[in-house]
């Protein structure tokens, strides 16, 4: 579902070729601060060489940004503090609101959103709209028995926090880019990576923060 390889999942494939890549060039004794940059450039090398680019999956999708090299470097332990704040303000700092100010959409539409997880894998046909798979980590309508629990429950999201202007746009920020709150996090940048359009991060919105929702009842 994301169009680069994420800071920790490129960063976990990495600490593995990394070692092979030592083992396989003699490196494995030698001091670490002589050898960290000789070691990345052959795990990016070898990387390179095992992905292939397939549809619309090419190998840009290895090329990470600031933020996600940022990350690759604290892949098994949290990112300092003084880390974490740069992450969260630059990524703040991009998010972009729609222009007519509208944040929410609808729900029904929302929900459908949430259910699929089609979209950018080389399979999927990049002519037709992406999902966001929520489920695959979160908790929303009571009548879907089938979620994941990597992220927190979301159920009655909106009911909790309340139906405020300023919460609606925190929605928007988060599915927008989920960097701007949360350095380092493993869901994925929806807007910053251009996975949902804007219309789509709207119905997402309605879904967490319209009363009639069923997450809200």
């Amino acid at each position: 579902m994301i169009p680069r390889i994420s800071g920790t999942r490129l960063a976990g494939i990495a600490v593995l070729l990394a070692g092979a890549a030592a083992i396989l060039y003699g490196c494995a004794g030698t001091p670490a601060e002589d050898n960290s940059a000789s070691v990345e450039a052959q795990t990016i090398a070898m990387m390179k060489e095992s992905f292939k680019a397939h549809g619309q999956a090419g190998l840009d999708r290895l090329d990470q940004d600031d933020t996600q090299r940022l990350c690759s470097k604290y892949s098994t332990t949290p990112p300092p503090a003084a880390v974490a704040k740069k992450i969260e303000g630059e990524n703040l700092a991009k998010v972009r609101y729609p222009a007519d100010g509208k944040l929410m959409g609808d729900w029904k539409k929302g929900e459908k959103i949430a259910q699929l997880g089609r979209g950018m894998q080389f399979s999927d046909d990049p002519a037709k709209p992406a999902g966001a798979n929520c489920y695959a980590c979160h908790q929303l309508a009571p009548k879907e028995l089938s979620y994941g629990t990597m992220g927190p429950s979301l159920y009655q999201f909106g009911k909790k926090r309340g139906y405020t202007e300023e919460n609606r746009r925190y929605v928007w920020a988060k599915v927008y880019d989920a960097e701007a709150f949360s350095a380092c996090t493993n869901m994925p940048r929806f807007g910053e990576h251009h996975i949902l359009t804007d219309e789509q991060i709207r119905d997402v919105v309605a879904l967490l923060m319209d009363p009639e929702s069923p997450v809200n009842r």
